[in-house]
């Protein structure tokens, strides 16, 4: 397919700003796949759609403050750097994105806090890319705490306001355990503990995947030909306990249902020969574009994406191309939010 094939006008005023007050009132749209059949309902709706022995699979990754505003050494100017990976934990060096990039040079020194926190620039990595070190005595711990409290939860820059107390609750999901991510798996922040309750009363199941977000699931596609485009590398693991229940249900013919697209590619990145899920840990470059054949999830929660992005694409893999570009019309027409803190979709 090419990338043209996947744009579309996107104003600005469907682009979520903020969270809908309650985390399971957003609106979602529910897509039929067997007779394109769309329905309007609210997300704690969903109760309705899934049986006993039906499994849901979460992401567990944890946001952290990614965001630091600082310092550079003698002339003051400030600076954005913006954590992605840590390379190495004892030495406390880390890939990061710098803004204004060409300010920021091999060996300048950059201060956070008060002083609290610096750290030398000791590589370039792309354009924007620098790999930095902090120069901190303490443990990882130790390390974390003090990012804790200088970060800034990492909201998208198409969010346009400030960055607000509440957003450090609601940019995680009620399931976030292990840290790592620098955005929030957008499909799991419609949930809430009353709601996982409701599922689990019915019989449903979940089970837990870790993928760690990167900013490369929301790089642009610069190539018209898909096959041509690489996608960013995330670190994720599929557990042994994930394994057993999605693998029951799909012995037993009932929905695995992924909560949003990182859990898709964690689990499409963890095929057996046999078609049946098996445990992995590592990293996942996985690009998913129609037209591509599903081995595990059988239902998909997904947020409304932005214009030829691969995660449009994954859902229109995942739905169908014609079914999703047009659920996607309407979604405009009926004014339903996009992007991180918009509205969602349940494709069965």
């Amino acid at each position: 397919m090419k990338l043209s094939e996947f744009k579309f006008e996107l104003p600005s005023t469907l682009i979520a700003q903020r969270p809908a007050e309650n985390r399971d009132e957003a609106r979602m749209m529910v897509i039929h796949r067997d007779t394109g059949k769309i329905e309007h309902r609210i997300f704690k709706d969903i109760v309705e759609y899934f049986d006993k022995g039906d499994v849901m699979v979460a992401n567990d990754t944890m946001v952290f403050p990614a965001r630091l505003y600082g310092r550079k050494e003698k002339t003051g100017a400030k600076i954005e750097v913006f954590l992605l990976r840590e390379l190495n934990p004892e030495m406390h060096l880390w890939d990061v994105l710098v803004d204004p990039a060409r300010k920021i040079r091999v060996g300048n020194k950059l201060y956070f806090g008060n002083g609290d926190l610096v750290a030398e620039v000791i590589d370039n990595t792309t354009s924007r890319g620098r790999t930095i070190r902090f120069l901190f005595d303490g443990d990882s711990a130790a390390f974390d705490k003090v990012i804790d409290q200088l970060g800034e939860t990492p909201l998208p820059k198409y969010i346009k306001r400030k960055v607000e107390p509440e957003d450090r609750e609601r940019f995680q999901t009620i399931f976030a355990k292990h840290k790592g991510a620098v955005a929030a798996p957008t499909a799991g922040l419609h949930f809430t503990k009353q709601l996982v309750k409701r599922l689990e009363i019915k019989g449903v199941n979940m089970a837990f995947i870790t993928l760690h977000v990167g900013l490369g699931t929301f790089r642009s596609v610069d190539v018209e030909d898909l096959t041509k485009h690489k996608m960013d590398s995330e670190n994720f693991r599929v557990g042994p306990e994930c394994v057993e229940i999605v693998n029951k249900a799909l012995d037993s013919k009932k929905r695995v249902c992924a909560i949003g697209t990182t859990v898709a590619r964690a689990l499409e990145s963890s095929v057996s020969a046999t078609n049946k899920l098996k445990a992995k840990e590592g990293w996942t470059d996985k690009f998913i574009f129609p037209p591509y054949d599903f081995k595990i999830c059988n239902a998909l929660i997904t947020n409304f994406h932005a214009p030829e992005s691969t995660l449009l694409m994954m859902a229109a893999a995942f739905g169908g191309y014609e079914l999703i570009m047009e659920a996607y019309k309407i979604a405009k027409k009926e004014k339903y939010k996009f992007l991180t803190y918009g509205d969602c979709m349940l494709i069965l």
